[in-house]
């Protein structure tokens, strides 16, 4: 867009990638109705054959722009950065949105970056596409996932509109309650890596007849990664960073998905987390072994062999949760999780972080409560009553390691209330900082109350 803009024109004008105007199509006088008619059933294709058009406009456009800046994220291998892409679009939007009505557009390889996975079993490999690649795809992704979500699976969970995790686990638990009570739990290795194009393609033309959608796809499966400076082509794979990955794993599992439902299976699929429940481990182990093949032979990908088992659900973790062995399972925090948690804590309460101790609960407080905004979902309450005491005896252990001096120790006890006889004994103490947090002047000079007014959140809510 050039020239200056008019100061009473909506910003948001800019975003939109505006295709010729209908109101200026010829006459039927000047053309012959017979013109103007074959005009006007080209104009009227089928929804997916003007997928295109969805995309550019201008509401779509401005959703796409909001969602990318809310994700926020690190620049691609351009260099832009998040904070730039409205003004980016103000100068460039009209000849971005004719590149993709032509079909001409072209992204950019993603920039590879490593992160470490949350187990600790190894590194992730992410993706990261830049910042107006990124607005293209959500712009591409609200409107195919628009389309293609309602013919999804009811067993699939992952990364879609009203359904979420929690849901997940919820139906697992359900089928152990009605006494399918050991798991298939399939892991598909570097399922992201591997996915085949060609497959997946097919499967998007399947779905969709507008060339110029099935080009751009196929441009972003192709665009290549930079590593280290170096561009390398790519013939397989989603990279795990752009927004329109997670729908189409989706689509390739949903193969996956109409499979299991034709054999009468019981499961539940959270993006490539999937659990079939049977009734016995025989009936598990052949159904191992069938869907392993299905999967290798039919979907080109593979089943890590040393993560995956045939096994009871309590032996197992499904999206940080294991559940009981009772009649009635209950939802309980897997230990994987729990040990996840604890290094946290203990990342953000380290004595090296030189910073005072009401920022490190506001820290702590915004990370606590979006871990309990998922696993306060459990229903083991004496688990988070155990975490919640050990958290609170951490931040005793910084407080005391801050008062360092023996001196600076039997002041602050007394200025506590703590008995002289009491906070002499503490303050002269050889133990540790971890023991001496666990003792009666601790608990009486930082009460839990002392925490709750520096702003921590409750793990456990009376009922």
């Amino acid at each position: 867009m050039s020239g200056r803009r008019q100061k009473n024109q909506p910003e948001q004008e800019v975003l939109a990638f505006p295709a010729e105007s209908r109101s200026d199509a010829p006459k039927a006088a000047e053309q012959g109705t017979e013109t103007l008619m074959a005009k006007r059933q080209s104009e009227s294709l089928a929804g997916t054959e003007r997928l295109m058009e969805e995309v550019c406009e201008l509401e779509n456009c401005k959703q796409a722009l909001q969602r990318v800046k809310a994700n926020k994220g690190s620049p691609g291998v351009d260099g832009m950065t998040v904070d730039e892409l409205s003004e980016y679009l103000k100068q460039h939007g009209l000849k971005i949105g004719e590149q993709l009505r032509s079909g001409t557009y072209q992204p950019q390889p993603v920039r590879r970056v490593e992160i470490p996975k949350p187990d600790g079993s190894g590194m992730r490999k992410l993706g990261i596409p830049c910042v107006l690649d990124r607005f293209v795809q959500q712009a591409v992704l609200q409107v195919l996932q628009k389309c293609w979500d309602p013919t999804f699976s009811e067993h699939s969970h992952g990364f879609r509109p009203g359904r979420s995790a929690k849901q997940a686990v919820h139906k697992a638990q359900q089928y152990i309650a009605e006494g399918y009570r050991w798991v298939v739990d399939l892991d598909l290795e570097k399922f992201f890596d591997r996915v085949n194009h060609d497959r997946l393609l097919a499967a998007v033309a399947e779905r969709v007849a507008d060339k110029r959608m099935l080009k751009l796809i196929r441009a972003f499966l192709k665009a290549g990664v930079m590593e280290d400076g170096l561009v390398s082509a790519v013939d397989e794979g989603t990279p795990q960073g752009g927004p329109l990955s997670p729908l189409l794993s989706n689509l390739v599992l949903d193969e996956l998905d109409r499979e299991l439902e034709r054999r009468g299976h019981r499961f539940v699929r959270y993006a490539d987390d999937c659990n079939v429940y049977v009734g016995s481990e025989r009936a598990g182990q052949r159904v191992m072994e069938s869907v392993t093949r299905f999967i290798t032979h039919q979907l080109k990908l593979k089943v890590n062999q040393t993560k995956s088992a045939v096994a009871r659900p309590g032996q197992r973790k499904f999206l940080g949760f294991s559940f009981t062995r009772e009649r009635e399972p209950r939802r309980r925090i897997a230990p994987k999780a729990i040990a996840r948690f604890k290094e946290r804590i203990r990342e953000q309460t380290r004595r090296t972080r030189g910073i005072s101790l009401a920022q490190m609960v506001k820290q702590i407080g915004t990370y606590l409560r979006g871990w309990l905004g998922y696993f306060g979902d459990c229903q083991t309450p004496s688990v988070l009553q155990r975490l919640e005491a050990w958290l609170r005896r951490r931040l005793r252990s910084v407080v005391w390691k801050q008062w360092k001096q023996g001196r600076t120790r039997f002041r602050e006890l007394r200025k506590r209330h703590v008995s002289q006889d009491l906070a002499a004994q503490t303050a002269g103490s050889p133990h540790g900082p971890w023991r001496i947090a666990n003792s009666p002047a601790l608990a009486m000079a930082l009460p839990n109350a002392y925490f709750a007014k520096l702003g921590l959140p409750p793990m456990v809510v009376p009922s």
